[in-house]
């Protein structure tokens, strides 16, 4: 399968975390959309978007004017032994108790600690990035304060990074759910990998919808690190979802996206417990209010 990139520089965060949260409407939907910053002292930042089809070089070339950015380079992107450069790149991340490493470094793992095998290919939610962390950490401090799940979901799971720290601590069977049918089998192939077959069920879902997770209901910790325009539309769907007392730990927020967030939730009836954020990324920790 084919992956075009799509790729421009415009001055300043704002106006290009503006860019990217408009990238995210386009037709046909990237897969992914990133902010970074150009590390040369010139003040530029770069937004990318990659596709798995042709983009629309239309839309991009009127969201370039309307945002004062340069014209897009989109381009084909060539097949990359990525297994290889992962395992060259990434090193194992610690996160409170939890060790997240690929294979190429099991011997590394520390006595005493939360192991969590990401194999190199599936590098996207590995903890590397500061929403994956950032939840992990907020599980780990509601750990420390004695918190035990009942019922726990992963939303969006990915590689099921987040479900399978859940059922390496909490009794039960843990929900995983991903839009993406690939992703779910990232996370079933993760969950083999891990010997906690049996304590994660993967669905294919959008948000909530579906038989199996409606069954499960009330969850007292919900994880949900996708992107804010769908936290924001999934407030609802998650609080009627949730138990009173039970917390909610959401990211894939930028530091900037992070009050409206969290506005939207406190209007659905969540009290703030925690906030952190890991260079341009926050993760919110909540807890629903007892009626």
């Amino acid at each position: 399968m084919s992956t075009f990139s799509a790729l421009t520089s415009l001055p300043g965060s704002a106006a290009a975390n503006k860019l990217a949260e408009a990238m995210e409407l386009l037709q046909p939907e990237p897969t992914g959309v990133g902010v970074f910053e150009i590390e040369d002292g010139s003040g530029l930042w770069e937004v990318g978007a990659y596709f798995v089809e042709p983009p629309d070089e239309a839309g991009l070339a009127l969201l370039a004017t309307i945002h004062g950015a340069k014209a897009f380079l989109v381009s084909e992107v060539p097949e990359v032994d990525w297994v290889a450069q992962v395992k060259r790149e990434l090193s194992p991340v610690e996160a409170g108790r939890f060790f997240v490493y690929g294979s190429h470094d099991a011997e590394r793992v520390p006595s005493g600690s939360v192991p969590l095998l990401i194999e190199a290919a599936m590098a996207f939610g590995t903890g590397h990035h500061g929403t994956t962390l950032g939840c992990l950490r907020a599980l780990d401090r509601l750990i420390d304060k004695g918190f035990v799940g009942q019922s726990v979901i992963d939303i969006g799971c990915g590689t099921a990074v987040l479900a399978m720290a859940a059922a390496k601590i909490f009794p039960g069977t843990i929900l995983a759910s991903d839009i993406d049918e690939v992703a779910v089998d990232v996370a079933e192939a993760n969950v083999l990998a891990n010997g906690l077959s049996g304590r994660i069920r993967c669905v294919e879902a959008t948000g909530l919808d579906h038989d199996v997770l409606r069954a499960s209901t009330p969850y007292d910790l919900v994880f949900a690190n996708i992107l804010k325009g769908p936290l924001i539309d999934l407030a609802p769907q998650i609080a009627a979802a949730s138990s009173e007392g039970g917390f909610v730990i959401l990211s894939g927020i930028l530091n900037e996206q992070a009050d409206e967030v969290l506005n939207v939730y406190v209007q659905n009836g969540y009290n703030l417990v925690h906030r952190e954020e890991i260079v341009e990324w926050t993760t919110l920790t909540l807890c629903r209010r007892w009626s």
